[in-house]
């Protein structure tokens, strides 16, 4: 193992020792109960298996057969996830082939930022994580399950129901992904029609032209965003079956793998034969085998926010630190848009999440001696899935890759560092993705331009006074302040006057999509400036330094007079533009309860 990811790993569970002891105890009595319809009252029992078939309320409680539950995502609108409303059929068939018993315990919301983005909904979309979190502990909580398989996708979904998953650890689980869309207008001219739309160089039908292209059929989008950042992530953990990440939707291996998920699923119950709850499996070294697959691959920023919440729920305790010295030590491996010009679809066929993981193995940078829901263990994950009669088997992948524009070995990586990096200074901590930005835009120094949201910036561009080098300081966008909406709508302007020829950059207490293009983006700014953070201390004209290089983010000011300043108030005015955003008005308590950016944005602890 490298030295870094030994290190990281001892002082995690070190800092974790406490908390995750105490959740290990707490999964240990759970598992110690007899299983749920031999404890629970009739009454119970009888409600909880009131809608069966009565041969299957015969097999749970007579014959004892395991019982699965399902917490699904599943609606009709979103892309990602409508696939799965054909999944419950298909898990149920197989189930009985092997005499077992399903029941869907419960729906949670899967929210598309891409339909709310720019809009009051967006407000909503970071809390929903912690709201899919809730729902998926409503649906476990009739207790009944030996197991459970989880259907979901998207950005706040998976870590949703990861967290739910996990505060019942006691349970097996196994999560079970839709894949992505086919390949339509590629990213990188999708992005060029929305620069010349906000440079009023086309009109609204080409731009919903070149959006339907890009967004066009089942399946997740196909950049390389929080969505599929969290399919990596999942298969980097073991738990998903091996390979199931990117398969399209409606391939017939995917029907397998859904089917392979029920077996699997079965095999780790209680009383199976390899015993597998989700609370044991995920410790301090699969949360870093997780870090190290998003770091390896660029993956989306937002998971500085959420596998800290995650590791939370497994009473493991990460923080941005961890993440900064492993990505000083970890290699990366991928260039998937926005990191590079290939789709998921293309980073599959070149070698996909098999490629990258077995990299990370061999060369020492990931845990192998982890559980996984894959009899094999996490090496497992390393092969490509492939169908044979009516079951599944897994081959080895290439040596070398499909394709080294897209995915490369650990020996020839695209950069010696990972794709985020930790930037701290006198405006406080933040992330940025630099593996999504040029070289030469690594460092940049400008006059600061203060925004109280992104409708400011927007405005200013619209009227033509951006038009020089400046860091444009959007604040009062962390989780207490509006509930940390992404601020995507402002990358096609910022692109424009970069493109231009102008040194610009973003630095904000809010969040960008894990599709954050090619400007410099230091984001989750923490504290945030609602909770007094020094990012609210800048004002118009003050020289900001971004560095990624040095890993900095200063306001060059007199350090006397900087000392001074106090944090800009919120003003009433722009308070009331978010007056009808639901993130303020649905979702109060969550907002005045919430930590902050790099503590999870849990409001749940």
């Amino acid at each position: 193992m490298k030295p870094a990811v030994v290190e990281v790993t001892q002082r995690i569970r070190e800092r974790s020792a406490a908390t995750r002891n105490a959740y290990l105890a707490r999964v240990q009595a759970a598992i110690d109960r007899p299983r749920g319809a031999d404890r629970m009252g009739c009454a119970n029992v009888a409600h909880a298996f009131a809608a069966l078939p009565s041969s299957d309320k015969f097999k749970v409680v007579a014959e004892k057969a395991p019982n699965i539950g399902v917490v699904t995502a599943y609606n009709d609108m979103l892309s990602a996830h409508q696939p799965y409303e054909g999944f419950p059929a298909v898990i149920r068939d197989e189930a009985r082939r092997h005499g077992a018993t399903v029941q869907v315990a419960g729906g949670v919301p899967a929210m598309c930022d891409g339909v709310t983005q720019g809009l009051p909904g967006m407000e909503l979309s970071l809390f929903s994580r912690d709201t899919i979190a809730m729902g998926t502990a409503v649906a476990l909580t009739h207790d009944v399950f030996d197991a459970a398989l989880l259907l979901g996708v998207c950005d706040k979904i998976v870590p949703g129901l990861l967290i739910g998953a996990l505060h019942f650890g006691h349970l097996p689980c196994v999560f079970v992904p839709a894949g992505p869309m086919s390949t339509g207008l590629d990213n990188t001219a999708k992005s060029k029609v929305r620069e010349q739309f906000a440079q009023g160089q086309v009109g609204r039908d080409k731009l919903l032209e070149a959006e339907s292209a890009a967004y066009h059929g089942a399946g997740t989008c196909t950049f390389y965003g929080t969505a599929n950042s969290n399919q990596m992530l999942l298969e980097a953990m073991g738990l998903h079956v091996p390979g199931s990440a990117f398969v399209h939707p409606h391939a017939e291996l995917r029907e397998a793998l859904t089917r392979e998920a029920v077996r699997m699923v079965l095999a780790i119950r209680k009383g199976g034969p390899r015993f597998t709850p989700i609370g044991q499996l995920v410790d301090e070294r699969v949360i870093v085998n997780a870090m190290q697959a998003l770091l390896a691959t660029g993956g989306s920023t937002n998971h500085l926010i959420h596998w800290v919440a995650v590791a939370r729920s497994a009473g493991i305790l990460i923080d941005w630190t961890d993440f900064a010295d492993l990505s000083k030590a970890t290699p990366l491996l991928a260039r998937v848009y926005p990191n590079g010009k290939a789709d998921v679809n293309q980073f599959q066929a070149a070698g996909g999440p098999g490629f990258v993981i077995r990299e990370l193995i061999d060369a020492g940078y990931m845990h192998a001696d982890v559980a996984s829901v894959a009899a094999g263990g996490l090496r497992e994950y390393g092969k490509l899935p492939q169908k044979q009669g009516e079951g599944l088997r897994w081959s080895a992948l290439p040596a070398a890759s499909g394709d080294d524009t897209i995915v490369r070995t650990a020996a020839e990586p695209f950069s010696p560092e990972g794709g985020l990096k930790l930037l701290t200074g006198n405006l406080g901590r933040s992330v940025i993705k630099v593996s999504a930005v040029p070289d030469d835009r690594h460092v940049v120094q400008a006059p600061a331009v203060v925004f109280d949201g992104q409708e400011e910036l927007l405005a200013a561009f619209k009227a033509g006074t951006l038009e020089r080098d400046f860091v444009a300081v959007v604040r009062f966008q962390g989780p207490r302040a509006n509930g940390m909406p992404e601020l995507h709508k402002l990358t096609p302007p910022l692109a424009v006057l970069q493109g231009k020829g102008f040194k610009v950059a973003l630095v904000t207490d809010g969040r960008m999509s894990g599709a954050s293009g090619k400007v410099p983006a230091a984001i989750h700014v923490s504290p945030e400036v609602l909770a007094g953070g020094p990012l609210g201390k800048v004002r118009d004209g003050d020289v900001i330094r971004l560095d990624a290089r040095a890993g900095t983010l200063n306001a060059l000011v007199d350090p006397g007079e900087w000392a001074l300043r106090e944090v800009a108030p919120q003003t009433a005015a722009h308070a009331q533009v978010h007056a009808f955003g639901l993130g303020r008005e649905l979702f109060g308590g969550m907002r005045r309860n919430v930590l902050s950016a790099e503590e999870g944005a849990c409001t749940w602890l």
